[in-house]
């Protein structure tokens, strides 16, 4: 009993101390913590598919000063998928992101919690992590030295059912389509058959689809089909089990496939249903943005175990 007396006392005395060495702190504490109660609740409805697109600001001059090659650039547009991977490395609760152009979404599963559902949180923590992730990308894919950082504005928008969330990324692929096709053809005629701006797009305008495909076909021997997936659906990056011989990695996979099908969804039905990443075969030649993951994992584990036998010794 006297030792938890004396205990007491030694308390007391202590919260007396405190109390009279810093009085002007509490006392601030008090007076103008009323601040916070200014803050607004800006917490994220329960149960909904949280989607965070981010969106290059100004990209225009800012492709135009580092000449990127027109219609599309790949390095440059990996340059985004190199970012967009970042963000889903640090973001577990992403469960599939979708990017296209100057653009990127990405889907949070709806039970996430993260930073407690607080939307100005998530937003400014993606869209500042893509921003930077970008910068220090950039020197991995693009051999033109970066002239200026660039901007990326952000939103997000809630959607209650699978079916509006299909909705939404099949908006933003149709949209890839109706931009490259027109992209393609007047390039090509502004490029190859010496057109200005102007007369390029005077040349397509009230144009449709079977138009722009047959204007390609004729007069550049170009079946847009052929050209590459990635320019004509945009890039889904998923998290995946690499199968390589027998063993495996996970890794953020990318994809170029048709994500308006519903065949898309039934073979990666782990986006919609119990988020387990799925499995990839790797084939022969890995994208370069998977090579890259598994390499700096790979070293990753060789500093781990370099690390445990130095302390074993």
């Amino acid at each position: 009993m006297r030792l938890f007396g004396t205990l007491d006392k030694f308390c007391k005395l202590l919260n007396y101390t405190l109390t009279r060495d810093f009085p002007k702190r509490t006392m601030a504490c008090s007076r103008f913590e009323y601040v916070k109660s200014f803050e607004q609740d800006d917490s994220i409805l329960p149960n909904v598919w949280i989607v965070i697109r981010i969106d290059g600001k100004k990209f225009h001059k800012f492709s135009k000063t580092h000449d990127f090659e027109k219609p599309n650039d790949e390095n440059a547009l990996n340059v985004m998928n190199s970012a967009a991977t970042a963000v889903m490395q640090e973001f577990r609760d992403i469960v599939v992101a979708y990017g296209q152009s100057d653009e990127y979404s990405f889907v949070f599963r709806k039970e996430t919690a993260a930073f407690k559902r607080r939307s100005a949180k998530l937003l400014t923590y993606v869209t500042s992590l893509f921003s930077s992730s970008y910068v220090m990308q950039w020197s991995k894919w693009m051999s033109q030295p970066l002239a200026y950082a660039p901007c990326f504005d952000g939103r997000v928008v809630l959607y209650p059912s699978e079916q509006n969330l299909k909705d939404y990324l099949s908006w933003r692929q149709a949209d890839v389509h109706v931009n490259n096709l027109y992209n393609t053809a007047f390039w090509k005629l502004v490029l190859e058959k010496d057109l200005t701006n102007q007369q390029a797009e005077a040349k397509l305008r009230g144009t449709f689809s079977a138009d722009k495909n047959e204007l390609l076909f004729q007069e550049f021997g170009i079946n847009y089909n052929n050209l590459p997936a990635m320019y004509r659906k945009g890039t889904i990056l998923l998290r995946k089990r690499v199968i390589l011989g027998d063993k495996s990695r996970q890794a953020v996979v990318p994809l170029h496939e048709d994500l308006i099908s519903s065949q898309f969804w039934k073979e990666h039905n782990e986006i919609l249903g119990k988020y387990v990443p799925g499995t990839y075969n790797a084939p022969e030649t890995l994208p370069r943005l998977v090579e890259m993951q598994l390499s700096a994992k790979q070293l990753d584990d060789e500093a781990e175990e370099t690390q445990n036998l130095a302390g074993t010794s």
